[in-house]
């Protein structure tokens, strides 16, 4: 019997330690969400050959406090961003057919 109060105290303590390093996801205000479009299609067109169509998808998510943006480039062409708060792209994953890279943005970033 003298074991159930510590007990207790110490679920508690550690659920709660969990939902404080837990990264989470939150919500992002339309705007912000706009503004984080027109930056991955300035990224697209400038780092990638040939980008005529930019067209996103309205399934949007923010797994470890970034920003996940998903579309078509071209109509066929399938790819997800993250993008930081400060609407930083900070990783690019491209399907099958996807535009070739610039030759001079292959090293580096090029400007958007």
């Amino acid at each position: 019997m003298q074991w159930k109060a510590p007990i207790f105290i110490i679920i508690v303590l550690l659920l709660n330690g969990c939902s404080l390093f837990s990264t989470g996801s939150h919500e992002y205000s339309e705007e912000f969400i706009l503004q984080a479009e027109k930056r991955a299609e300035s990224y697209l067109r400038a780092n990638y050959e040939n980008v005529d169509q930019v067209t996103f998808n309205d399934e949007h998510s923010s797994p470890m406090g970034g920003l996940v943006i998903r579309g078509k480039v071209n109509g066929e062409a399938a790819f997800s961003l993250d993008i930081d708060d400060s609407l930083n792209v900070i990783a690019i994953s491209e399907g099958t057919e996807f535009p070739e890279e610039k030759e001079a943005c292959k090293d580096k970033t090029c400007n958007y």
